[in-house]
């Protein structure tokens, strides 16, 4: 489709390991795109509030790097840090930075993981939804009285109760899907498997879908969707769930009608 590759610029906190390697691998497997990835980092080690606070006022000087870096899309690869804000709080963060980059005279595309979480899922037509997370419960409940001002019905959750955001990208996928299957996912519409940029899940997503027969995204397939939206790419990649396959044609019945 082009051999110029599109851009791609994080803003990650400076313990996060895993966007930066989940990203590549997922939008590597587009068959007609190339990318590249430039990141900004902002200081954080505990997933708390006042650490998330503390990286989050150091916003302004990531986006200005990555401005100059001429990015085709910006993504504010933090979900907690934006949900923490309250209600639309994504929204507002976006524009910020949308503004910020005009007034460099950059022109990128922005988005926020938890904005693309909230879009991802409403690509996939969720409304009843379950979730894991890796945060201490406070922080959890915060996502969940997030995703539920989003208009999600949060059916089941369950947090894992890790602090330092080292050690979140160290979570064990058989812990991740030991908390997945305590879940009810009866009548749910979607899973989501991580929500966190930072806890991996990209091996995990495919075989979860497969097991529990719903949707299951993540916070990262959710930002990889986003951005070939803005690209206006073909979302047609395998082994990362439904929604990574939005534009897969649906199989039509072309045979004979069925008989009596």
């Amino acid at each position: 489709m082009t051999s110029t590759p599109f851009r791609i610029g994080l803003v990650v906190p400076s313990s996060n390991i895993t966007v930066e390697t989940e990203m590549p691998r997922i939008l590597g497997r587009h068959p007609g795109a190339a990318f590249s990835f430039h990141a900004s980092r902002m200081r954080m080690h505990t997933v708390s509030p006042e650490q998330l606070r503390a990286m989050n006022a150091q916003r302004e000087r990531c986006v200005l790097e990555l401005g100059d870096a001429g990015v085709d899309a910006l993504l504010y690869a933090c979900l907690v840090a934006v949900m923490v804000g309250g209600p639309g709080e994504h929204d507002r963060v976006e524009a910020a930075i949308r503004e910020q980059l005009s007034t460099g005279g950059a022109d990128a595309a922005v988005i926020s993981s938890a904005g693309a979480l909230s879009e991802g899922l409403r690509a996939l037509d969720a409304h009843r939804i379950a979730l894991v997370t890796p945060y201490r419960r406070p922080l959890a409940e915060q996502v969940v009285a997030y995703l539920r001002a989003e208009g999600f019905d949060v059916a089941d959750w369950r947090a894992l109760e890790v602090e330092d955001n080292g050690e979140v990208g160290r979570i064990p996928g058989e812990r991740v899907m030991a908390a997945a299957r305590e879940l009810e996912l009866t009548g749910v519409d979607a899973l989501v498997l991580s929500a966190c940029v930072q806890m991996p899940s990209l091996d995990l997503i495919q075989g979860a879908e497969d097991e529990f027969g719903v949707p299951v995204l993540s916070a990262a397939t959710a930002g990889a969707y986003a951005l070939l939206r803005r690209f206006r790419l073909p979302v047609d990649l395998p082994g990362a769930g439904r929604l990574l396959r939005a534009d897969v044609p649906v199989a039509r019945h072309t045979g004979p009608p069925p008989g009596p």
